[in-house]
């Protein structure tokens, strides 16, 4: 929750920071940077907004908890990505038409650079922090944040060979460059978050990584198969069933369940499991053998 507030916070300040660098240099290269900084205030409010709804616990009307709802947030940046790469592609049309040689002075490139460098700074902070917490909430504003220090690089050395050569072209090529990178951004976000909402199942290694879980602390089992796995926010759904002998007592099978159940969220963390005990007749003899 802190990061989110510190997100608003710092995304004002980048605001702030290149909103006074365009106005000292009237360059449309940094006003398309500083375009793209609405976006990231506009896209923290709405991560702190999905972050606290998805801490919510679950209720009659969400049984499952409200986990997803960052996913939407990643889905409305990515959005808000997309209007503002053609926002700043219009400008740049106009300034095409209509070429005019901005102040190049160095205090204008500087505090762009300065705002650059905090926008590194935490963006590395939010990456870090969405991979500790499997926030992708938190981990889509990162990357966006990465992707704007990128470009700011990229107009930055643009607009200083403008300056040096007079190409006033260079201005308004730059911005459209810049379009183009966060559109690429945008969609990215997009595609990742609606795999989220979709149920799409863990990555191939995770998968594997539960599937040795299961099969190390399932002793006294005969077979797991019919394994099946999806992400929602932080939390991991996974469920499964699990063969047991046919003369073994519920409690027995229910001790086993405990000591899957405890390895699968030491190695996945949140979690949510679900394990279906079968008799031996119902084994399959595939997915995950248990030995």
């Amino acid at each position: 929750m802190r990061l989110a507030v510190g997100s608003i916070a710092v995304g004002v300040l980048v605001l702030g920071l290149k909103l006074t660098a365009w106005w000292l240099t009237g360059s449309v290269a940094l006003y398309s940077d500083a375009l793209e900084s609405i976006v990231n205030v506009a896209a923290a409010v709405a991560a702190l907004v999905a972050i606290r709804l998805s801490a919510k616990p679950a209720d009659r009307n969400h049984p499952y908890g409200h986990h997803k709802a960052e996913y939407f947030s990643a889905v409305i940046e990515g959005v808000l990505i997309i209007l503002a790469a053609l926002s700043i592609a219009h400008a740049a049309y106009g300034a095409l038409s209509a070429q005019h040689m901005p102040e190049f002075g160095p205090v204008g490139l500087a505090v762009n650079a300065l705002a650059s460098v905090i926008n590194a700074i935490w963006a590395t902070v939010l990456i870090r922090a969405g991979r500790t917490r499997r926030s992708p909430a938190l981990a889509a504003d990162g990357r966006h944040l990465l992707t704007d220090v990128v470009s700011s690089v990229g107009v930055l050395a643009g607009v200083l060979l403008a300056a040096l050569t007079g190409w006033l072209i260079l201005d308004p090529i730059l911005a459209l460059l810049v379009a183009v990178n966060i559109l690429w951004s945008g969609w990215q976000l997009v595609k990742s978050s609606v795999s989220g909402l979709m149920d799409e199942a863990v990555a191939p290694e995770e998968l594997t990584a539960i599937r040795e879980v299961i099969s190390r602390h399932a002793d006294g089992a005969l077979e797991a198969h019919d394994l099946r796995t999806r992400q929602a926010g932080r939390v991991t759904f996974i469920d499964f069933h699990l063969v047991v002998p046919g003369e073994m007592t519920v409690c027995e099978a229910h001790e086993i369940c405990d000591r899957i159940e405890g390895g699968l969220r030491t190695a996945v963390g949140e979690a949510v499991i679900t394990i279906h005990v079968e008799p031996e007749d119902k084994a399959k003899h595939t997915g995950v053998l248990v030995l």
